[in-house]
């Protein structure tokens, strides 16, 4: 099946909880979804998209490759209904809820986004059930060249 192969189709975990509306795309890992009628900020645990709407002392890293992580965020999930799974610690220093987010297909958003090339792996403890996962997709992902990895040059380590 040809949108298993692109996607990576899985099974939504018992742990997750849901469905869930996602209200909007913030950016492309972070969105606001209504969990149990509570507009909640969630930011995707284990990957990192460049920047699309920074503000103040960091809106210099605003950049067109962050506007199409967005949309390609945006395409997939807005208005969507999907399901998270949390990890060891629900919720970052910013008051955002973490978590990994399953679309209704079974595809986990977090890997989609790094299959794809458009998210890199970051990694804050204790939120770690994925990393040998993410970091084999993102590897894969570099070798091949898709998307960002084919001359994003922040992402050059």
């Amino acid at each position: 099946n040809e949108f298993e192969d692109y996607f990576g189709v899985t099974e939504i975990p018992d742990s997750a909880k849901g469905p869930y509306e996602v209200i909007r795309v913030v950016d492309g890992d972070t969105m606001m979804i209504d969990i149990e009628g509570v507009e909640t900020k969630v930011r995707l645990i284990g990957v990192d998209t460049p920047e699309s709407v920074a503000t103040g002392d960091n809106e210099y890293k605003n950049c067109e490759e962050g506007k199409i992580a967005s949309d390609y965020t945006k395409s997939l999930v807005e208005g969507q209904r999907v399901y998270i799974e949390y990890d060891v610690d629900p919720n970052d220093d910013y008051g955002r809820t973490l978590a990994y987010v399953y679309m209704s297909n079974g595809s986990m958003l977090n890997e989609v986004l790094l299959k794809q090339g458009y998210a890199r792996m970051m990694t804050i403890q204790p939120n770690v059930r994925y990393v040998d996962d993410f970091l084999a997709i993102q590897t894969q992902a570099q070798e091949t060249g898709v998307g960002f990895w084919t001359g994003f040059e922040f992402w050059e380590e």
